[in-house]
């Protein structure tokens, strides 16, 4: 089996300890030499400037391709766009375009009413700039608000249309989930990369409610799995074993990249990176 390439997604601290645990995570996962990682951006905006300096300080020090998260949420078209300039400044050339989470406490996203009105207009603006790689997301299980999955592979074709060079996939629990997006993806002529999203599950609990909030669809074999696991001690081992096949069967299937969701907390991801092969390639210096 080929070893694939592989990114990575952190979140921006919000506390000292949390600091700690940003920069454990980029020290342990760098040296497996991504292809670019991201950092996210909070619901409703609440960390654009953490995610901001997160970014410059991971490119800056670190040296990794890192692709900045950038919403439409309470901000006007100005704001957005001179935020994206701010990264292109810094030497962020990617950025993960969308429509962005309502603030908490919000139904649903209600657009600014000097902002972008969704995630396709805002792709259409950073596009018409010239100075990223634009990359999305996608959904194997439909978005909650959308219409039906027809509808949402049609939306991401928008996406990309629109500007959009790459996708990256909500996480999901079966190979197969995947497979049935990617050709439904094919057959509506969307030609660009779509990277699946893995999420190795360091607390089943707080994945399954998670997956609830996101529409990701938990098959019960893997609920009943980690039931079972938890009762007999063994949840971290069963994690390992399930994200490795998982990604195994992606990769037997024809993916050859992976994006995984670390939550912070790098040891679960390492392993199973280093059980399908992927092994550390460079030394880091320490953080100047």
């Amino acid at each position: 089996m080929t070893a694939p390439r592989i990114s990575f997604e952190f979140f921006p601290p919000q506390s000292l300890d949390a600091s700690f645990r940003l920069w454990d995570t980029v020290q342990t996962l760098a040296p497996l030499n991504p292809d670019f990682v991201s950092v996210t951006y909070g619901a409703g905006g609440t960390t654009r400037d953490l995610t901001h300096e997160a970014v410059a300080t991971i490119h800056k020090h670190y040296g990794l391709n890192v692709a900045a998260h950038l919403t439409c949420v309470n901000a006007t078209r100005a704001e957005t766009l001179d935020i994206a300039n701010r990264y292109a400044e810094a030497g962020v050339t990617e950025l993960v375009a969308l429509r962005g989470d309502p603030p908490k406490g919000a139904g649903r996203f209600t657009p600014h009413p000097e902002g972008f009105a969704n995630s396709v207009e805002l792709i259409e603006a950073l596009a018409e700039t010239g100075k990223f790689h634009l990359r999305v997301g996608a959904y194997p299980d439909p978005h909650p608000e959308a219409e039906s999955f027809d509808a949402d592979v049609a939306y991401l074709k928008r996406k990309i249309d629109a500007g959009a060079g790459s996708a990256i996939t909500q996480f999901f629990f079966e190979a197969d989930t995947f497979f049935r997006f990617r050709d439904a993806c094919v057959a509506a002529g969307i030609d660009a990369p779509i990277i699946p999203g893995i999420l190795p599950i360091e607390n089943w609990s707080g994945v399954a409610k998670f997956a609830a909030r996101c529409g990701a669809h938990v098959p019960a074999w893997v609920s009943d799995a980690f039931e079972k696991a938890e009762r007999d001690g063994r949840h971290d081992l069963l994690a390992t074993a399930l994200c490795t096949e998982l990604c195994s069967d992606l990769i037997e299937g024809g993916v050859d990249r992976l994006h995984f969701y670390t939550l912070n907390k790098p040891s679960l991801t390492r392993d199973v990176c280093h059980a399908l092969g992927v092994t550390p390639e460079v030394t880091l210096r320490d953080v100047a």
